[in-house]
């Protein structure tokens, strides 16, 4: 039922909303949109997971979710991927989207999932409706003239293909890898579909997607999807590889690929906009200096529901600890809960003892991963101590072996 508000309402949209949709949200990021993506996109486009923003019957805000399970330390949760939420120009500072947000969080915990998560357009939307920054990405540009890669010798060889040929195997290597990188997403087909669709768009003036696999003695153990963006001077070529993604199960694989994208013909450097912070070339190549990697936010983390969320994840050391946490936006997911946990198990139940950490719910977000420092969190003003030696027990065991990344756009 639609929710009304003077001229204003707020529907969940059918399958016919898509067009209307994609050309809104289109607007709403400053670009055109084209048949070609819309086409692609459109399998994705779950209504039942969408809100949309009418006025004059016109669609003028819309934010939507993908139904995807996504890698957390230890586990793999349910989690809300919001996706396409935007406003039309004419219709901010309305408080639309205030209320879209509210309606997308209680649709998250109703259906189980205790997060929700998203790639932000710019941070600061997202604050104030209770997301932490839970993931980072390094961007490289490689000169692949300066970094040296020592000479390999491991077994197994790279083998370039077709997308459709090879798309079995890239569903085996990337299934037996996610699930232990936090951050990264479960792959349904239609996620597969849409990765390899190979739109105008997506090439952004470089060639047709290409795809190299490597095999090991077990079969293959790796890919890579890459393309190559042809450049010339009058001295000769200065092509870039543009590195999609590399997935690889085991490290020769990982060290093959990357000596392999390093080395294109025609090419002087290598691209690829975003590796994990803890990217193995800067400990392989010789010069790190120049992969030239700038740090840049990756996923936003809004927690909805506090006890499943922290019971879900594992944790690097023995935790026993009661947290208090404030959430304005979500009076319901404030509380106080110990948590008990583990690399195992964990669980987060209510209690009345008294506190020993408070956290600001943007704080369970950005340290929900692994990745983000309680003790940094504290100086931002998103966590205090109250028993000493509390944070720095949470802080160890909220940790990770692995640092999160996340590379897929959704």
């Amino acid at each position: 039922m639609a929710v009304q508000n003077d001229e204003v309402t707020i529907e969940v949209p059918t399958h016919e909303d898509w067009e209307d949709i994609y050309a809104m949200f289109s607007a709403g990021i400053n670009i055109d949109g084209d048949p070609q993506s819309l086409e692609a996109e459109r399998p994705l486009f779950e209504p039942g997971r969408s809100l949309i923003v009418r006025a004059g019957g016109r669609v003028v805000g819309t934010l939507g979710a993908n139904t995807r399970q996504i890698a957390v330390p230890g586990a793999v949760v349910p989690a809300a991927h919001g996706c396409r939420g935007a406003v039309s120009a004419t219709m901010r500072r309305q408080g639309i989207l205030t209320r879209l947000m509210r309606k997308h969080f209680e649709d998250a915990r109703a259906l189980g999932e205790p997060i929700t998560l998203c790639w932000a357009s710019e941070g600061r939307i997202y604050h104030r409706f209770g997301y932490g920054l839970s993931v980072r990405r390094l961007g490289l540009n490689v000169n692949a003239r300066e970094v040296t890669v020592p000479k390999g010798e491991e077994p197994g060889r790279i083998v370039e293909g077709t997308v459709a040929d090879l798309r079995d195997a890239l569903v085996k290597v990337y299934d037996q890898v996610y699930a232990d990188r936090p951050g990264w997403s479960e792959r349904t087909a239609a996620h597969w579909d849409y990765r390899l669709a190979d739109t105008m768009a997506m090439r952004q003036g470089a060639s047709a997607l290409r795809v190299a696999v490597h095999e090991g003695d077990d079969g293959i153990d790796g890919y890579a999807l890459w393309r190559v963006r042809s450049n010339w001077t009058a001295n000769g070529p200065i092509g870039d590889t543009v590195v999609i993604e590399q997935v690889s199960t085991t490290p020769e694989a990982y060290r093959a690929l990357w000596r392999f994208l390093l080395s294109v013909d025609l090419t002087r450097s290598a691209s690829t906009w975003a590796v994990g912070v803890d990217e193995p070339l800067y400990y392989w190549v010789g010069e790190p200096r120049q992969l030239d990697a700038h740090l840049c936010d990756a996923l936003w983390i809004r927690v909805v529901d506090v006890p499943k969320a922290l019971a879900a994840r594992r944790y690097a050391t023995p935790i026993d600890v009661v947290i208090e946490v404030t959430d304005d936006f979500m009076p319901e997911n404030s509380g106080t809960w110990r948590l008990t946990g583990s690399p195992e198990a964990a669980t987060c139940t209510p209690t009345s003892e008294q506190p020993e950490l408070w956290f600001d719910v943007r704080a369970l977000g950005a340290a929900y991963m692994g990745g983000t420092s309680l003790s940094a969190l504290v100086d931002a003003g998103l966590v205090k101590e109250v028993r000493h030696g509390a944070l720095a027990e949470a802080s160890t065991a909220f940790r990770w072996h692995k640092s999160p990344y996340a590379f897929e756009l959704f």
